[in-house]
Order: structure tokens, then C-alpha cells, then sequence
């Protein structure tokens, strides 16, 4: 495989440079599994596994992660013994979990925002992935699938357009093969592209219908209109034409983590409003002067968008508690475990 095509460029060889010494060849994570990982490199598709001392750290390689190796060519193998330093990243907050962050892609360029036209259509959800794409420094694009089941799709577009501001948005049906062209024009060779979106909005077709074949299984909708989770692993796809495309799972809970200049991105119209209000610490609710709740009396924002707004904030403040109470009880344990070696030491 050329590197080239995978999407290296002068920038991450400079921070692959320290390496070189070490004789470490530059690979990236196309498949990452509970125990190993698959490597894109010149030597073709390898498996992969951590050193101790990144199996013990707390970085971890996440899929589209570049990463120094010791190949193996022969075994079809290689040991990662580092991870460079990331273009752009989508981190969410591990779901029914203590406070951690999950990288769940790395080095992407442009983000995929898929939702399906029908019955799973949800705006609000929109907003939620919308928040993470421009949080992670990738180029956000909306792909409305499944554009053969909905009878009005120039109303969709136009909803989304509404609260995707600077953000294309696109119809598309991938059986029909409506749209994958302009789809395809988004990832160009050496450029990547992730899928974001919830189960059963066509993430798996849509990447079928990119590369030209059955590649990833898919499943039907059920009854009630929600999906079922199909691709069970992230997974970096090379395209025939060149570029690549990232499929995630559907995420049944996408909880945000330090997505502060995410939302100010995606909810630009918001965040001018607020700028304008009266007091600096203007909550929204009856202060005098609040230009929110003027907008909102004049018909000229929803109150919906104004309350998924306020939903994010507060779940952000949620998680920066937790953060600063999860901090305070490990600097504890930390003093703690000084103390009792100080106690051992002595005698």
C-alpha cells in the first residue's frame, strides 16, 4: 500500500522522524479489536498488538490513528510502540461508565453526518452529532439516506439547513444510487471520511455503494422504525477511486465530552444571541434585556432548538463536575498513598 494513498503527508512524517532511528516503519489502524488491531502499511495489512507500555497507558490507538510499528512481514504481523500526535479526533464520553473519554476516530477530514428520512428522523439528534464533528476539527457534511422513502425531502433539506449552518447538507439513496457521487467527491485520494450516526440510517450501505460491493452486511428495520446494530467494530475502508471512508456502530448513547467550541459551532445562531443579551451571565430565563427569550417571543428562534441548546450546556456542566470531583478524589488517594510510604519508610 502507498502511504500516500492512506492519507500521509509531509506533516505527519516530521512527527514520525524521532522514530526512524528506532527502525519502526509508519502504519495506520484500520480495525481495532478488544486485543489487536489491523494496520494499513507498505507491507500490505498486518495484525497488531500493543507494547506493555501502551497496553498499560492510558492512550490507547484508535482507528485512523497513525502509529510507529515493528513489522513483521513474514508473520503477517506487527507490535505498535507508538501513537503520533492526532490531526483531528471524534472523543465522546464512554457510555454507562465513570468519567472517561473514548476516542472514537482519529485523523478524519471530513465528517459524515448520516440520518435516515424515515421514521427514525430526528433534528434534534442532528444537532447532538453536529456538535461532535465540529468539535473534532473535521469538515462536517449532513447525508439525509434513505431519500426514496420520504415524500417531501426538499422540506427535510431545508429543516436541516435551518439549524446546519455553514454545513451542506445532502439527500441521498444508496440502493438507488442517488447522491453517492456527490458523496464520493468528499473524499478524494488521501483524504478521509467518517460515518456518524445512529443504528439503521444506512451507514453500511451507503459505504457498499462507495466501494461497488457488498462489503458490510446489513440488516432490516424493525417494525417500530429503529435500527439494528450491524457493524460491530470500526472499520477504515480504502476506496477504488482512492480516499477512505470510517464506519462506526451505531451509537445507542452519544454523550459529549469537552464539546465547548462544538457547540458554539453548531449553534452559532444561539451563541450570537446570547452575545447580545443584557448581562454576560444572563441565564435565559427573566432577566431584563435577554435577547434568547426575545427571539423566542418573536417566533424568530423554536423553542426546541433553544431547549437542545440548553440540554448540551447543562450536560456539559454535569460532566465538568464530575471531572473536578473525580480529580479531587484521585489527588486523595495520591496524598494517601504518599502518606502510607512515607509511614513505611520511617519504620
Amino acid at each position: 500500500m502507498h502511504l500516500e494513498s492512506l492519507g500521509w503527508d509531509a506533516s505527519f512524517a516530521d512527527e514520525f522522524r524521532p522514530f526512524e532511528h528506532d527502525g519502526l516503519a509508519p502504519a495506520r489502524v484500520a480495525v481495532e479489536h478488544r486485543s489487536e488491531y489491523v494496520v494499513y502499511s507498505q507491507h500490505g495489512e498486518l495484525r497488531a498488538e500493543l507494547t506493555g507500555r501502551l497496553r498499560h497507558g492510558d492512550e490507547h490507538p484508535a482507528v485512523g490513528d497513525w502509529v510507529a510499528v515493528a513489522p513483521r512481514p513474514d508473520e503477517g504481523r506487527a507490535t505498535i510502540h507508538a501513537v503520533l500526535p492526532r490531526r483531528s479526533a471524534f472523543v465522546r464520553k464512554v457510555a454507562w461508565a465513570e468519567t472517561k473519554p473514548q476516542v472514537v476516530a482519529a485523523n478524519v477530514d471530513v465528517a459524515f453526518v448520516v440520518a435516515g428520512l424515515d421514521l427514525n428522523y430526528n433534528v434534534r439528534r442532528i444537532e447532538r452529532y453536529l456538535t461532535l464533528a465540529w468539535e473534532s476539527g473535521a469538515q462536517p457534511v449532513v447525508l439525509l439516506t434513505k431519500a426514496d422513502l420520504c415524500e417531501d425531502v426538499e422540506s427535510r433539506v431545508y429543516e436541516v439547513e435551518s439549524v446546519a449552518f455553514g454545513v451542506p447538507v445532502h439527500p441521498v439513496s444508496a440502493p438507488h444510487g442517488d447522491g453517492v457521487d456527490t458523496v464520493r467527491s468528499y473524499v478524494p485520494p488521501g483524504r478521509t471520511a467518517a460515518l456518524l450516526g445512529s443504528s439503521g440510517v444506512g451507514k453500511s450501505t451507503l459505504v457498499n455503494a462507495l466501494v461497488g460491493t457488498e462489503l458490510l452486511a446489513v440488516r432490516e428495520i424493525r417494525e417500530d422504525g429503529r435500527g439494528r446494530h450491524t457493524t460491530s467494530h470500526r472499520q477504515l475502508v480504502p476506496l477504488p477511486e482512492g480516499g477512505l471512508v470510517l464506519d462506526t456502530p451505531g451509537m445507542r448513547e452519544l454523550q459529549l465530552w469537552d464539546a465547548d467550541s462544538g457547540i458554539e459551532a453548531a449553534f452559532q445562531d444561539l451563541e450570537s444571541l446570547a452575545a447580545e443579551c443584557r448581562f454576560a451571565d444572563c441565564a435565559h430565563r427573566r432577566e431584563p434585556g435577554c435577547a434568547v427569550r426575545a427571539a423566542l417571543a418573536n417566533g424568530t428562534l423554536e423553542m426546541e432548538r433553544f431547549e437542545s441548546w440548553r440540554k448540551l450546556q447543562r450536560e456539559l456542566e454535569r460532566l465538568a463536575m464530575k471531572q473536578d470531583a473525580r480529580a479531587r478524589s484521585e489527588s486523595r488517594k495520591e496524598r494517601a498513598r504518599f502518606a502510607r510510604s512515607m509511614r513505611k519508610t520511617s519504620y
